[in-house]
């Protein structure tokens, strides 16, 4: 090789190169540039890359936000999310209370039907919904194959699931509040 001749290596993308692009992804998804499939597949993209221009191809049409502009948003992305979590205080606080029966009351059946220990008169609510009893460790509430579920705290319970006082629990569309004794 003679000294006019060289080589031209094409500069490699860096992992802050890299991280940067999927920060633009991320911010692509989050303000609804980019679907979650095409995310994926932009992502293996920048991941694989072998240079720096391919990263800036698999970016270059999306929008990019300076440092105030995304300061912004996220401060507008936690005022939504304390509204959020001030419904939720709210309309738990505004929730009927269902005590928790006393150690030895064996097992309360909760349902629609005539004869339930605990008889909801919803269409939502099935004639046998769920049953909740005292075990060694605490209480238990079970979903007895309901149609509509049973949900403690939001989760659909699949099975049985322990209980306690403060606990929101959800029998179709009628919610509840646990108290203990």
């Amino acid at each position: 090789m003679t000294s006019l001749e060289f080589r031209t290596q094409v500069a490699r993308p860096s992992q802050a190169d890299r991280d940067r692009a999927l920060d633009v992804l991320r911010e692509g998804v989050g303000s609804g540039q980019l679907s979650h499939d095409t995310f994926i597949r932009r992502m293996e993209l920048v991941l694989t890359a072998k240079s720096r221009a391919e990263l800036a191809t698999v970016v270059a049409d999306l929008r990019t936000y300076g440092r105030v502009s995304r300061a912004l948003l996220r401060a507008v992305a936690g005022v939504s999310a304390f509204k959020v979590r001030l419904r939720r205080s709210w309309e738990t606080e505004q929730l009927p209370g269902l005590c928790l029966p006393g150690p030895g009351a064996g097992v309360l059946r909760i349902g629609r039907q005539t004869g339930s220990d605990l008889r909801l008169g919803d269409a939502s609510v099935s004639r046998v919904h769920a049953e909740l009893r005292l075990e060694p460790q605490g209480w238990v509430l079970q979903d007895l194959g309901s149609s509509n579920g049973t949900y403690v705290n939001g989760l659909r319970v699949a099975g049985a699931v322990l209980v306690r006082a403060g606990d929101q629990v959800r029998f179709g569309r009628l919610a509840f509040q646990l108290i203990g004794q």
